[in-house]
């Protein structure tokens, strides 16, 4: 029995992410970048993900994004790329960095830093958190 409860949880945890359609993510659609060649001298925050995210992803894709708008606007060399993970025209850039799911990386040149796991911890109930984060590991490369 308790196997079975812990078998159901897991298949639970897996499917969260990946089963839920949302109207904002078909949406965003538009705003996809394709980012064959990254400029060395620009911080490329990168968020991945699939099409269809849960609450937690939108919620670590939305932190991601205002941090950069809102600190950065005025700072060329910073970026913020969505980039979906399903899509054959981003293949080259989720090989680069191994992207297997959702992930949130901060790049300049070859000095690159995964914080996923910070992220989804924060998201949705710190953002200031995955805000400081951001903002922290943007400037080391700036």
């Amino acid at each position: 029995m308790k196997q079975l409860i812990i078998l159901s949880l897991a298949v639970l945890a897996l499917t969260a992410c990946g089963n839920r359609n949302n109207k904002k993510a078909a949406e965003n659609t538009g705003t996809e970048t394709t980012v064959q060649v990254a400029d060395a001298s620009t911080v490329y925050v990168y968020y991945f993900h699939g099409k269809q995210r849960c609450k937690t992803c939108i919620a670590v894709g939305n932190v991601s994004e205002k941090t950069v708008k809102d600190m950065y606007a005025d700072n060329p060399n910073v970026k913020f790329i969505e980039v979906q993970t399903d899509d054959e025209a981003n293949a080259a850039l989720v090989e680069k960095y191994e992207v297997t799911w959702n992930a949130l990386i901060i790049a300049k040149g070859g000095d690159n830093i995964e914080i996923t796991k910070q992220a989804f911890a924060s998201a949705v109930n710190n953002p200031e958190n995955l805000t400081d984060l951001i903002k922290t590991e943007v400037d080391k490369r700036l």
